[in-house]
């Protein structure tokens, strides 16, 4: 169904006043978390205008997920009109709103092979996919990109991602990790948090940012050996225990200083 935009404002309206009352708890509360990673891919300028996704498992609601509705900008995405979809890409609910299909083949797709992963989201940014685009990957130049030191997967380009034939060689590429490089395409980082995943593409995308710019010196490059590469991201493995969340409420903490409007 494509609406046009005073429909879209109408169903927008229309979601804010009925969405909450027919989700339980703890899918608002996902919701909510998710309208926010929206909100803060789009404050660090990860965007692709309205393409592009971000994924979230309904809790107890197996095969189903939360993802944007198509034609929404990060910026408008809030808790309620996020869409309930299954992992064939069909809507659950009763919505007046589209989904881009690119959506199921890419995210139905992990979310079905990866019952552990609770977020898939996935970019499209200069440095991402220039990093995506040279023959070595993500190098270990910098303490960001040691973060993901033999953590990485790739996938070879096949075309838009349109194709559900795609699914199983994407599916064998990530394997169990969680950090995969669509090769001539973008990133893709998945979590079995919201927080998680966002936190991995967010020092993903610095990390390749580092790696454009520093190939771009022209000078001599300096490479710690694999052995201080590998404690780096051991290191990294685990910081969670320490860091407790509090990264992830800081950046919750500006959101609800700058624009609350991710909770309605």
């Amino acid at each position: 169904m494509s609406l046009t935009n005073p429909q879209l404002l109408a169903a927008l309206e229309e979601s804010r006043r009925t969405t909450r009352s027919r989700c339980t708890d703890a899918e608002w509360a996902v919701r909510v978390e998710l309208a926010a990673c929206y909100r803060l891919i789009a404050q660090h300028r990860m965007t692709d205008w309205i393409y592009n996704h971000i994924s979230a498992a309904v809790p107890g609601e197996h095969g189903h997920y939360l993802v944007n509705a198509f034609g929404l900008l990060y910026e408008e995405i809030s808790a309620s009109n996020l869409v309930k979809v299954n992992t064939q890409g069909q809507l659950v609910d009763d919505v007046p709103y589209d989904v881009n299909p690119a959506a199921f083949v890419i995210h139905g797709a992990l979310h079905s092979a990866r019952p552990d992963v609770c977020c898939v989201l996935h970019t499209h940014t200069a440095a991402g996919v220039a990093v995506s685009i040279q023959k070595e990957g993500l190098l270990s130049l910098s303490q960001h990109a040691m973060r993901f030191h033999n953590r990485v997967a790739y996938h070879t380009f096949e075309g838009i991602a349109l194709n559900p034939a795609e699914q199983v060689r994407l599916i064998a590429d990530v394997g169990t990790k969680n950090v995969l490089i669509l090769r001539n395409h973008g990133l893709l980082t998945m979590g079995t948090s919201i927080s998680n995943a966002f936190k991995e593409m967010f020092f993903l995308e610095r990390a390749c940012q580092i790696q454009v710019a520093a190939l771009a010196g022209d000078r001599p490059l300096t490479q710690p050996v694999a052995e201080v590469c590998e404690h780096t991201a051991c290191q990294f493995d685990r910081d969670s225990e320490f860091l407790q969340e509090r990264d992830w409420n800081a950046m919750l903490r500006l959101l609800d200083r700058t624009d609350p409007s991710y909770k309605n």
